[in-house]
Formats: structure tokens, sequence, C-alpha cells
């Protein structure tokens, strides 16, 4: 970097600094009941409607796999990145016809394919429910806690989700000031309609990733079904054939994941020396575990390619979030902020004698997660094999579903079950040879981190090593087979206890171990930090209530900013590249080579074409497949990156450095039109563009 990241300047010691950043800063992933309308006015000289909120609001959508996306017809097509439907691409194809390489185009609705696994959400609802959670928790602290919160969460949502066709859930905002309740319009017919070959797709890979100048048509679409029909969308977002100009005002609609701008200063020395060091280190032999089981062929590569994109690009993000709470001026910042806002607090004692000592309740939970970390990350969330996981979601199945709502384990409350049998039901090919490369280095890092005398490796291992262990249970089970893994799911408890399967064995060897790890997690750390989060946050929301955003939580969310640069060393960086920049970039050898298509025609592309654009748009991951919009809800690019400074945004925002980067509007329609030949897609974006 640079310069080292001031970010959000909130550090000021007056209650002033608590406020959301430097006046005039393009700050905030802001949900859409709570959009600073006049606040873009007073910048922009445009105040969103009403209208203009709940029309883009109905027309973006998320996908289940933690990606963003939007409606951009009256005939359900959804544009999102190609990195969002790359597991989908990978699933279709074959060893003869590998469409992440190649790409792919439906010329006719009959050729559009069904993505096995992928799930797509229209937000259609938002109510408030945090007295109903304050009156099922109130007085009650840890385990107490964390099982009435849970309870009445189950409950609420089973009320709201009245068929399959929805997705309920409680969402937490302001880490814990207010509830609310989300409901969503299902959609599990999902299909690929236009992806591009993976070089073009990721054109630098991973040394472009999270830079700029970049030169990625990062874009695909899909298109959702209903009742075994293209969904007639009533909401949908018009494309801008002109694109967007430099300094014009931007909106960027998706589903930001997650960001910690509201964790304490005890939490954020965590990150800093436990938490991120250890992702790292976990990351970078993953990543290169993967590279090497690419070098063994074509088809070893092929079947891993999304699990080696999304390691690489996790490496990435998490080693752009250490870096910045390693910057000493940055993380300065982080702790004036806290104590700015202790001092607001302590200027009222009926605050400051309930709150306070909140701040001492996450440095002990935080402490008590140091000890409990590794069996909680080993033995519950570390594995990465796909095919243990679903073994162990059917033996959890069988036993959560037995059990009233609202005590089961949260992926298998009502409302959660479509979700979880979509996954589990799947037909996409299963790749034994990977399966067991992932299980058995899931298995040695356990050994590893718990060392060979703990009684959960004892159990898990015996006196068979981690390697014989994974071919034994990955050779012998049928649960590669769907229609095996639906028989298991519907026969219940009995056909889980009657079935000999090796996988499954294994998973219920592991399974004790790895609900006591989850449970003294939840109890022991994240009730404890959940209560005194939300006493924090109800000083905060006192002190600012909603004049400030809510850190994200994979909803929907609407940021504001506009085309603009930046300067990095001095030199400033221009806010768009070209198609002509992509050719001089060409080296013809990967990660830096054009595709065939491209080449065979550049005589028929207009260099000048904008193809990658900055602008000053707060996002972060989840945004990916964001629609990037103008003040007319046009579409004028689609969000898939974000520059290396927005890495430290997990923390904080900086307006001189923080860029989205996104796909020119005007790239995608000359791709399609004079590289891919889309006539038909094109003829459809342009219809909704109002254009024949």
């Amino acid at each position: 970097m640079s310069r080292p990241l001031s970010l959000v300047l909130l550090h000021l010691a007056a209650l002033g600094a608590l406020a959301p950043g430097p006046a005039g800063a393009d700050e905030g992933m802001w949900t859409y009941d709570a959009f600073p309308s006049e606040q873009v006015g007073q910048k922009y000289g445009f105040v969103p409607s009403a209208e203009w909120l709940e029309n883009a609001r109905l027309a973006s959508v998320r996908l289940a796999n933690g990606c963003s996306g939007s409606f951009v017809s009256a005939e359900g097509l959804v544009l999102t990145n190609h990195h969002c439907v790359h597991e989908c691409v990978e699933e279709i194809s074959t060893p003869e016809r590998d469409l992440v390489k190649d790409g792919f185009l439906a010329r006719t609705r009959a050729d559009e394919r069904r993505c096995p696994a992928l799930e797509v959400n229209q937000l259609v609802r938002i109510s408030d429910v945090t007295a109903r959670l304050r009156a099922a928790t109130k007085g009650l602290s840890g385990q107490a806690f964390a099982k009435a919160e849970r309870a009445e969460n189950a409950r609420i949502e089973q009320a709201c989700q009245t068929s399959a066709a929805l997705r309920c859930e409680v969402v937490t905002l302001y880490r814990g000031a207010i509830y609310q309740l989300y409901q969503y319009r299902r959609y599990q017919d999902v299909r690929l309609v236009f992806a591009p070959e993976f070089r073009i797709a990721f054109f630098g890979g991973d040394p472009d990733n999270f830079m700029f100048p970049r030169y990625d048509l990062d874009a695909a679409f899909v298109r959702v079904y209903d009742g075994g029909e293209p969904l007639q969308a009533r909401n949908f977002f018009r494309w801008s054939p002109a694109g967007a100009r430099p300094g014009e005002l931007t909106f960027v609609s998706g589903n930001p994941g997650a960001t910690d701008r509201d964790l304490t200063v005890a939490q954020l020395e965590d990150q800093r020396d436990a938490v991120l060091p250890d992702k790292l280190a976990r990351y970078a032999e993953l990543r290169g575990l993967l590279t090497g089981y690419q070098l063994l062929g074509p088809e070893q590569a092929r079947t891993s390619n999304a699990e080696l994109f999304y390691t690489e690009n996790s490496f990435k993000v998490y080693r752009g979030m250490y870096g910045a709470l390693e910057d000493r001026r940055f993380f300065r910042s982080l702790v004036e902020r806290e104590e700015a806002l202790k001092a607001g607090i302590a200027k009222d004692p009926a605050l400051a004698k309930d709150s306070l000592p909140a701040f001492d309740q996450v440095a002990r939970a935080v402490e008590r997660g140091r000890a409990l970390r590794d069996g909680y990350d080993f033995l519950e969330k570390g594995y990465h094999s796909g095919l243990f996981k679903k073994a162990r979601a059917l033996l959890r199945g069988a036993a959560e579903r037995a059990r009233p709502n609202e005590e089961r384990l949260e992926e298998f409350r009502e409302s959660a079950l479509p979700e979880t049998t979509l996954e589990l039901f799947s037909e996409a090919p299963i790749h034994a040879q990977l399966e067991k490369l992932l299980l058995r280095h899931d298995l040695e890092k356990i050994r590893e981190r718990l060392g060979p005398d703990h009684p959960a490796v004892k159990t898990l291992l015996g006196r068979d090593s981690p390697e014989e262990v994974a071919a034994r249970a990955v050779d012998g089970t049928k649960l590669r087979d769907a229609a095996a893994r639906r028989a298991l799911w519907e026969g219940g408890a009995a056909a889980i206890a009657a079935s000999k399967d090796p996988l499954l064995a294994l998973a219920r060897t592991a399974d004790p171990a790895a609900r006591a790890a989850r449970e003294a997690w939840e109890d022991e750390v994240k009730a404890p930090l959940k209560q005194a989060h939300d006493r924090i946050a109800a000083a905060r929301f006192a002190l600012l209530g909603r004049s400030r955003y809510p850190d994200a939580t994979f909803t929907l969310r609407l940021s504001y900013g506009a085309v603009q640069g930046w300067t990095e060393g001095g030199k400033e960086v221009p806010p768009f590249t070209t198609f002509g920049g992509a050719f001089e970039r060409h080296t013809g050898r990967d990660p830096f080579a054009l595709p065939p298509s491209w080449l065979a025609r550049k005589g028929q592309l207009d260099p000048s074409t904008p193809f990658n654009l900055v602008t000053s748009n707060d996002i972060t991951g989840g945004n990916s497949g964001s629609p990037m919009l103008n003040r007319d809800a046009q579409i004028v690019g689609l969000v898939f990156d974000g520059n290396i400074h927005s890495l430290g945004g997990d923390y904080g925002f900086d307006p001189a450095l923080n860029r989205t980067v996104a796909v020119d509007s005007r790239a995608i329609l000359e791709a399609l039109s004079r590289i891919y030949g889309a006539s038909d897609l094109v003829a459809e974006l342009r219809r909704s563009a109002g254009k024949s």
C-alpha cells in the first residue's frame, strides 16, 4: 500500500466523531429502510424517491452461495459475476466439454442449463422484531441467553415461512440494537444462460486480483424459472448502453457479507494477533495442496478449478485485512474511535452503568475463545471435503428433524431446510480423487492442531493414517449418488442408523466431539459476545440512532459514490480501462492470455470501448455481482472486485483510497454482440432498455 489506511477518521475525541465518516465521504452500506437520500441529494443533487428505492430493492437479488445479482429483463434474466456461477459452470461441464475453459452460451431457452445447487432470493418484506427478541432474552445470560435467542428466532422464522417458496431470516443489525425479519421469495430453478471463458472472466488471474487497472469480463447471466417457465419479473433494472461518465453519481445495490467496523479493540487485537495469521497459514497451505493437485493432469485441474479460485481469493482477502490491522497508525485510529465512543457513553450515567462494563465482558469472551477456537475451527468448521459435509448433513438432519424446531441447529430449522436439501440433493458430479485429497488434508490438520493424544483424534483415526481413513471412507461410500442421499434423508433416523456406509460411519464417529465443540463455542463465546454487543449497541444507538449504517450481514444494502480514480504513489489512477488496454496486456501466457475468441475478433472491436471502471462506492465481499446504477436506475456497471486498499474496508472506509471495481455496461454489450454473437441475449437487454 502506498500509504497507511487512515480510513474512517472516526477517531477524534469529540462525540461528533462518532458520526458516519468525514463530511462528504461516500461511506456506508445502508439498509434500504434507512437510506440517507437527503444526504445524497446534498452532495450530488439527486434524492432517490421511495418509488426509486422500492424498485431497486425488488430488482436486486441475493445468490445463496454468497453473491449478489439483479433482474435485468421482464423474463427473469439475472446478471451476476462469472465467479459467482463458476461452480455451476464447473458442475455442468464434462471431461469432453470444459465449459469453464470454453465458455457457455444458450442460443435458445431450451439450451439453458440448470445450475444444480444455485438459489436466488428476492427480498420482499422487512419487519421489526426487536421487542420480541428483547422480551425472550430479558434477564438471561450465557447458555440460557443463547438458548432463548435461538428458540425465539426459530419461532419467528417458522411462523413467517408459510411455504417452501419463502425464506425467512431474523437479522441482527447494529450488533444487536435492532432485530429485523427479512422475508425473501426463494427461487431454486436457476439456469445458466451465458458465461464467458475463464481466461477473460479472470484475465490477469491472482496477480491482478484486487488490483487496478483491470481488464476482466467477470460477467454471467442466469435465468430464474418459476413453475417451469421463465419468471415474469415485475421489477428489473434497465440497461444503459451509454455507461457512466467520470464524476457521475453511482449506486451499488447488493448483499455485502460481513464487516467488523463495530468490533471492540479486544476483538480487533484478537483478529490481528491470532485469527488472521492462522487463517493465512491455513489458506496458504491449502493453496499449495490444490496447486500441486492441478499439476497431476488436465482432469484434475478442471475439477479443482473452483476450489483453487476461492482459496486464492480468500488468501488475498485475509492478507489485506491483516495488513490493515498491522498498520500502527490505522490501528491507533480504531483505538481512538472506541475511546471516543466510551467518552460519549460516559456522559450519560445510565448508559455508562449498563454499557461500559460490556467492553470487559467482550474481552473475557475473547480470551475464552482463544482456548476453545481450535476445537471449534477444526472439529466443527474445518472440513473442506464437500462429500464429508453431505454425510454430516444426513446424519445431523435425521437427529435434528426429530426435535422441536426451536431446539434444532439453525441449518436444520424449517426455514433453512430448502437450502440445505438443495445442496444435499444436488446432481452435480462429485470427484472421488479430489474428495480423498481434501478429506485426508482435513484429518491431517485436525491431528496436527489438536495433537495425536486428543480423544477426538484417537476416535477419528484409531491406529490408521489420515490417508487410509479418507481412502476407505470415500472409496467405499455410496453417497456420491444423489439418489442414495435422498433415500437416506427420506428414510430418517432409522435409515441412518441402519446404514453401514463408511463415510456416514466416519461422520457418526466425528459428530459427538464436533457437537461438543460447537456447543461450547456458542454458549461460552458467541452468547457472551452477543449479549455484550447488545448493550454496547444500545448505547451507540442511543447516541446516534440510524444516522449511521450497520455492519454488513449478507443482507441487502445500497451504497452511493461516484466514478472516480485515486492517487497512487503521487500518480493519478484513471477510473476507466479500455478494450485496447486488454490487448496491450495480452502476452499469450496465462494468466495474461486472452481467449481465442477475442483474438479472432480483435479487428471487429472498438479499442476505445470502456472495459472496467472504479468508483468510490463502499462495498465488501458479498457485493460480487451487484448492479452498479445511475440516477435513472439503469445498469452502468457490474461490481466484481475492490482495489487492494478496499481489503482494509472490513474495519473502516478510506474515501481517498477505497474503490469498487466493475465491468462497464458498454463492455458487456460489445463482447456479447461482436465476440460471442449472442444476438438474442443482446436483443433482450435492449428491450429492457426500451430499445428495439
